[in-house]
């Protein structure tokens, strides 16, 4: 056998009981068949990772363990904006393995690469490709935009989403989570840098913090002649459609019907760029948000709040 196969064949042994069939059970539909995916463990106390759309709907969730066995968990943390999720179960650290993550400066397109999951119920298949692209972006089902996330050429199908994407020395490189229906070739992962702070999040906080103006807003692109006026390097603005009562933006004077210009000089070109300008770093710090209301340019210092 020559090295390169051998170098497969251990990553999956070494890989093999980090990674579980999940059963997603929904108690108040008893006739109908659970659904299933994947997860996998990243500590030794029992937590593992899947995705959030994975276990949506479920109140009860069972692991299929390498060996048959199996075990109940429990959802403890959730966040739909990045398609995450993590479970904990009460299994034996000598029941599984964990892996651990790759160096986020080996992670490279051309990578070799390994998907193991339980594609359509059949337990721990794997998939290899190579990693294809890195940096793009991918909108979950609650609308927002995910960062830098992998694409590869690796196969997966329904039931693999959850499951990892191991590199040739079993250590994780993202979280497999979707395909494109009707294209082939086009497979995507969360990079596990991007889980590993949600999962960080979740368990220090119970939930990812995120800032929070409290402004309803959607884009508008049929403004260019008050963009030309005023010099402006915005491709659209951002019509404010409603405040909510008692939120930072309407204390600091924001008001339904303005357009969202700028946050701290920088111009806003979509809500998912507005997402980008207003993270975690923002919470409880003061920015300055230009807005455009009756044809003329207003500043508002506003400070964000954790949501």
């Amino acid at each position: 056998m020559d090295h390169y196969s051998k170098l497969y064949i251990n990553a999956v042994r070494n890989a093999r009981q980090a990674v579980v069939k999940i059963d997603i059970i929904n108690s108040k539909q008893s006739q109908k068949q659970p659904s299933h995916g994947s997860g996998f463990f990243f500590t030794s106390d029992g937590y593992l990772f899947t995705n959030a759309h994975v276990v949506h709907g479920g109140d009860r969730y069972v692991l299929t363990f390498s060996d048959g066995t199996q075990k109940s968990a429990e959802l403890t943390g959730i966040d739909v904006h990045t398609d995450i999720a993590f479970l904990k179960t009460d299994a034996s650290a000598s029941d599984f393995t964990v892996l651990h993550v790759a160096k986020n400066e080996e992670i490279q397109i051309g990578l070799p690469v390994l998907a193991i999951g339980n594609p359509y119920g059949y337990e721990h298949t794997v998939t290899s490709e190579v990693v294809s692209e890195m940096g793009r972006t991918l909108r979950t089902q609650s609308g927002r935009l995910v960062e830098n996330v992998i694409h590869t050429d690796a196969a997966l199908n329904p039931g693999n989403s959850g499951g990892p994407l191991i590199n040739l020395q079993s250590q994780v490189v993202g979280v497999n989570t979707a395909t494109i229906s009707g294209a082939q070739g086009l497979c995507f992962a969360i990079h596990i840098l991007t889980a590993s702070h949600i999962g960080s999040e979740l368990i220090q906080h119970g939930k990812v913090r995120r800032a929070y103006i409290g402004v309803a807003v959607q884009d508008v692109h049929t403004m260019h002649q008050f963009i030309r006026f005023h010099h402006l390097k915005n491709k659209s603005l951002l019509f404010v459609v409603n405040v909510e009562p008692g939120s930072p933006a309407m204390q600091s004077g924001i008001a339904s019907g303005d357009f969202i210009v700028s946050v701290n000089g920088i111009a806003v070109n979509g809500i998912d760029h507005l997402h980008r300008l207003l993270d975690l770093n923002a919470i409880n710090k003061e920015q300055q948000i230009v807005v455009m209301r009756s044809n003329k340019l207003l500043q508002f210092n506003i400070t964000p709040k954790s949501a």
